[in-house]
C-alpha cells in the first residue's frame, strides 16, 4: 500500500514537469501583447478616475450623478449601481465593468493561445515529445495569465492612488478587477479542453463572459431605487456573475472582502475541472465530438468569395448581435440625454466636445455614434485578421490551386467591408428604434441611421491600415492592428478630456468624421478617408503579392 502511494505521488509530480520552462516560453511569446493589454487597461482606469474627479468635484454634482443613475435603468445596466454619492463610488461605476470585462477578455485570449491554439498548430505535440507533463502546458498558461491579472491589479491600484483616491478602496477595486480576470482564465481553461479549435474555445468563453455581463446588467437594471432616490439594491441575477461579485465588494463604500473568495473558489473549481478533462482526452482532440458536415460542399465554396464568407460569417453574426444590444441601450438612453448632461456642467462641456453643439439629444447621439464607430471597427479588424490566421494554416494549399493571392485577399476584404456596412446599419437602426420606443417618436430614425453609416469611411481607413500591415509586417499584424484600434478608441473618447493637441487627435480617422446628427454632412473628409482606405488597401495587396508567406506565428 505504501509503495502504491509513493508511485501515485511520483506520477502526480511528473504531470507538472516542465511547467516553469513553458511559463517562460509563454512570457516570451506574449512579451508584446500582455504589456500592451496591461498598459492599456491601466491607462483607461487612470484616465476615467482623473476625469471623474474633475467632472464631479462638488457634493452637489455627486448627488446629482447618483440620483440620475438610480433613476435610469439603462445607466445601471451599463455601469452598475452607485452605492453612495462619493467620488470613489462614481469611479467604480464609470470604469469597473469596462475594465473587468476587458481583463476577462485578455485572460480568455491568453489561456486559449497557450493551450488549444498550441495544439491546433501542432506546437503542443512537438513540445509533448520532450520531457513535459500532461498538465504542464495548462498550468503554465494559468500561471502566466493569473500573474498578469495580479500585475494588472497592482498597476490599477497605483493609478487610483496617484489620482488621490483612498487607499483601502483603491486596493479593493484593483483586487476585484484582477479577480474577475483570473476567474475567466478558468473559464477559458475549460473551454480549451472541450473544443477542438481555438476559435471555438474563444467563442464559447467570450459567450460566457457576455452572459455574465448580461446577468450583472439584469440584476442592476431591474432593481428599484430606495426611498431617498439615491441608492439602489441589486437583485439576485447579479450574484450569478463574477462581474457582479466584483461590484458587490463596493470599494470606497462598504469595502467588502469576502466576495473575492467566490472568485477564488470559481477559479479553483474550473482549474480542477480542466485538469480532469485533460486526463480524459488526447492531444489535439476535444471532449465534444466534431459535428460531421454535409457529404457534399455547397457550390459557393468553389470560389474564394464563398469560402471567405463561410469563414467570416460567425464573427459577423456575433458582432451584429452584440452591437444590436449596445445600440438599443444607447438609443433608449437618448431620451434621458438632457437630464444626464444636467448632472454636471463639466460633463456637459466634455460631451459637447465629443458631439458638438445644439440640441442635447443630437449632441448625445453624435458622441455615442463616434464611440459606436470604433466598436464596429473592432469587427472589421477581427474579420481582416482572419487572413493572418489562414496564412499560418491552410492558405498554402489554397494558393496551390488556380486561386491567385490577389483574388484570395480581395475575397476576404470584400466580406469584411460588406459586413462592416451591415453592422453599422444594424447599430443605427437599433439606436433609432430604441429611441423611438423611449421617446414615442420616429422622427430621428433616418438621422440616426445616417449618423451610423457616416462612420463607414473612417472604419474603412482603419481597415486599409490593417491590410497594409498584413502585407508589410505579417508576424506583427495582430498586435499592431489591435493597438491601432485601441489608440483610436482612446483618442476619440479620452482625447477631448485630456485636451490632446490637434495633430495627435488627427491621427485617428474617426476625428475627421462629420458630427452627425448635431451638424451637417461634409463630403470632403469622407472622400479623403475613402481615398486613404483605397490607397492603403492597394499597398497591402501589392506587398502581399511580393513577399513570402509567413507560415509561423
Amino acid at each position: 500500500m505504501t509503495k502504491r502511494t509513493g508511485s501515485t505521488a511520483f506520477t502526480g509530480s511528473r504531470t507538472f514537469t516542465g511547467t516553469l520552462r513553458l511559463a517562460r516560453l509563454a512570457l516570451r511569446r506574449d512579451r508584446v501583447q500582455l504589456p500592451l493589454w496591461l498598459l492599456g487597461l491601466t491607462a483607461v482606469t487612470g484616465t476615467v478616475a482623473s476625469s471623474v474627479l474633475g467632472l464631479y468635484a462638488s457634493e452637489r454634482e455627486q448627488v446629482a450623478y447618483a440620483r440620475s443613475s438610480a433613476m435610469s435603468a439603462v445607466s445601471r445596466v451599463f455601469n452598475g449601481v452607485v452605492p453612495e454619492p462619493t467620488p470613489g463610488a462614481i469611479v467604480v461605476a464609470e470604469s469597473f465593468s469596462l475594465v473587468a470585462v476587458l481583463a476577462g477578455l485578455m485572460s480568455i485570449l491568453a489561456v486559449v493561445r497557450h493551450t488549444r491554439r498550441s495544439e491546433e498548430t501542432g506546437r503542443a505535440e512537438l513540445i509533448g515529445s520532450m520531457v513535459v507533463g500532461r498538465h504542464a502546458m495548462l498550468t503554465a498558461a494559468l500561471l502566466v495569465t493569473v500573474g498578469a491579472n495580479a500585475l494588472l491589479a497592482v498597476l490599477v491600484a497605483a493609478v487610483l492612488l496617484a489620482a488621490g483616491l483612498p487607499a483601502g478602496g483603491s486596493l479593493l477595486m484593483a483586487a476585484a478587477i484582477g479577480a474577475c480576470g483570473a476567474a475567466f482564465a478558468g473559464v477559458a481553461a475549460v473551454t480549451a479542453q472541450v473544443t477542438e479549435s481555438a476559435r471555438a474555445a474563444n467563442g464559447i468563453a467570450a459567450a460566457v463572459l457576455g452572459l455574465c455581463y448580461l446577468l450583472r446588467g439584469l440584476g442592476d437594471g431591474l432593481a428599484t431605487a430606495e426611498a431617498d432616490g439615491l441608492r439602489v439594491t441589486s437583485l439576485w441575477p447579479s450574484w450569478l456573475s463574477p462581474l457582479g461579485w466584483g461590484q458587490r465588494t463596493e470599494p470606497f463604500t462598504a469595502d467588502r472582502l469576502w466576495p473575492l473568495l467566490l472568485h477564488a473558489a470559481l477559479l479553483a473549481l474550473l482549474t480542477w475541472t480542466a485538469y480532469r478533462l485533460t486526463d480524459h482526452r488526447d492531444v489535439g482532440t476535444g471532449m465534444l465530438p466534431v459535428r460531421r458536415g454535409p457529404a457534399t460542399a455547397p457550390r459557393a465554396l468553389l470560389s474564394p468569395l464563398g469560402l471567405a464568407w463561410r469563414l467570416q460569417r460567425g464573427v459577423l453574426y456575433g458582432w451584429a448581435a452584440g452591437l444590436l444590444v449596445v445600440g438599443g441601450m444607447l438609443g433608449a438612453l437618448g431620451d434621458q440625454a438632457e437630464e444626464l448632461l444636467g448632472t454636471s456642467d463639466e460633463l456637459a462641456e466634455v460631451v459637447g466636445r465629443l458631439g458638438g453643439t445644439g440640441d442635447p439629444v443630437d449632441v448625445y447621439f453624435t458622441a455615442m455614434m463616434g464611440f459606436t464607430g470604433v466598436l464596429v471597427a473592432g469587427y472589421t479588424v477581427q474579420a481582416l485578421l482572419r487572413m493572418r490566421a489562414e496564412e499560418t494554416g491552410p492558405l498554402e494549399a489554397v494558393l496551390a490551386t488556380a486561386v491567385s493571392r490577389s483574388r484570395w485577399m480581395a475575397a476576404h476584404i470584400t466580406c469584411a467591408v460588406l459586413g462592416t456596412a451591415a453592422v453599422l446599419a444594424v447599430t443605427g437602426l437599433a439606436n433609432g428604434l430604441a429611441y423611438a420606443v423611449a421617446a414615442g417618436s420616429v422622427d430621428r430614425m433616418p438621422a440616426l441611421l445616417g449618423a451610423a453609416m457616416v462612420q463607414l469611411p473612417a472604419t474603412l481607413a482603419l481597415a486599409g491600415f490593417v491590410i497594409a500591415v498584413l502585407g508589410l509586417l505579417p508576424r506583427w499584424s495582430v498586435a499592431i492592428s489591435w493597438t491601432a484600434l485601441a489608440a483610436c478608441l482612446l483618442i476619440g473618447q479620452v482625447g477631448p478630456i485630456l485636451e490632446l493637441p490637434q495633430w495627435a487627435a488627427d491621427l485617428s480617422p474617426f476625428t475627421h468624421t462629420p458630427a452627425l446628427p448635431s451638424s451637417g454632412l461634409a463630403l470632403l473628409p469622407l472622400t479623403a478617408l475613402s481615398a486613404c482606405a483605397i490607397a492603403l488597401s492597394a499597398a497591402g495587396l501589392w506587398l502581399f503579392r511580393r513577399r513570402d508567406l509567413a507560415l509561423t506565428l
